[in-house]
């Protein structure tokens, strides 16, 4: 029971900080360079965890971090970054709700997690929630950015179950140093080559990089694959329906986007989803008695208790 709070306290850190970046992204990085704006994200939280793990990757974790870099870092950050520069803030962050749905069933193909009943009605829930919040919600919606936002939402997922799938052999502070630097090395030279030199910054750009760069992404995507750790992907993304309900809270709040009726009872079905996507709790208890003519003494068999 407390490994479950721990894990869904810890999993519901990530899209909370996640939702914050759209506002972010939007308001105070400069526009035009998702390559750059990608890069120096992930890059220099790699290298801060890089520093407090300080351990290289050995055997497969090379190539397998090169993926997962990819995936969850090269390719997510740009299309994130796109998606935040030509959204609102609420349209960019409830496209990823979606998610849980995508991971559910990446989890099932890949790893033999077969979702239960509340899973998918969590996964219903979340569907009703966004279409709910979309349908009341403000703000312009180019195609251009809802491709990518739903482009950041699949990679990602598949992603993040490869990461629980890979999770033996290293710590999850390393294996999360290792995809950082890796995706940000990969978007640094990509930048200078399509994009040239870094982009001026600001005090506030500076600033909102700090940010995006300790909170949203070193301290967000360590608590993100902690939690994969702990609790069966279906479950984590479900907590990851939070990240619409922060975008929309801070567009609302920050960026006087409206918020309607339609968005509230969106975003009351998404927290019922959270709230069904919780893993039953189960208690082991072995039975210390030998079996009757047992002489080997080993204990009768397992029971579940609910």
């Amino acid at each position: 029971m407390e490994d479950t709070k721990r894990g869904i306290v810890t999993a519901a850190v990530a899209p909370v900080a996640w939702g914050t970046t759209y506002y972010v992204t939007r308001h105070y990085l400069p526009a035009g360079y998702p390559l750059w704006g990608a890069a120096l994200r992930a890059l220099p939280a790699g290298c801060l965890l890089l520093s407090l793990a300080r351990a290289r990757p050995k055997g497969v974790w090379w190539w397998r971090s090169a993926v997962l870099g990819l995936l969850n870092t090269s390719a997510f950050f740009v299309l994130v970054y796109i998606a935040a520069q030509r959204l609102a803030t609420s349209t960019a962050s409830m496209v990823m709700a979606l998610s849980p749905l995508v991971m559910t069933a990446t989890a099932w193909v890949l790893l033999a997690q077969r979702p239960r009943v509340a899973h998918l009605a969590g996964g219903v829930a979340g569907l009703s929630g966004v279409a709910l919040m979309m349908w009341g919600g403000s703000g312009g919606s180019g195609a251009g950015g809802l491709i990518a936002s739903v482009a950041a939402m699949l990679v990602s997922s598949l992603g993040y179950v490869l990461s629980q799938r890979w999770s033996s052999g290293a710590g999850v502070l390393a294996t999360t140093a290792w995809q950082l630097c890796f995706g940000g090395v990969l978007l640094t030279a990509a930048a200078a080559a399509f994009e040239g030199g870094p982009p001026p910054l600001d005090p506030g750009a500076l600033l909102a990089f700090g940010y995006v760069t300790v909170v949203a992404t070193a301290l967000a995507f360590l608590a993100w694959f902690a939690a994969l750790r702990l609790l069966p992907a279906a479950t984590v993304g479900l907590v990851g329906l939070l990240n619409p309900v922060t975008g929309v809270l801070l567009g609302t709040v920050l960026a006087a986007e409206s918020l309607t009726g339609r968005q509230l009872a969106g975003m009351a079905l998404i927290l019922a989803a959270v709230l069904l996507g919780r893993p039953r709790t189960r208690a082991l208890r072995v039975r210390r008695a030998p079996r009757p003519g047992d002489p080997s003494g080993r204990p009768a068999a397992l029971t579940r208790e609910r």
